[in-house]
């Protein structure tokens, strides 16, 4: 898992301001259920040398419009 070197201003797969960005090219988990700080995860397709990976987008419950 890394940063992209240069992630766009709102969420791709959204258009809504995000609080993080991470690229990952390997399988993960993604548990909101208990999560004080986000809310919603986006997904978008990246690219990781040339290797298929994906892009997870992090909201904010304020972000996401929920308390």
């Amino acid at each position: 898992m890394y940063v992209p070197d240069d992630p766009p201003a709102n969420c791709p797969a959204c258009g809504a301001p995000y609080d993080s960005v991470s690229r990952h090219a390997d399988g993960f988990v993604a548990n909101l259920l208990d999560n004080e700080r986000y809310r919603r995860v986006c997904f978008y397709p990246a690219t990781d040398d040339g290797d298929p990976a994906f892009d997870c987008y992090h909201h904010t419950h304020g972000q996401a419009g929920t308390d």
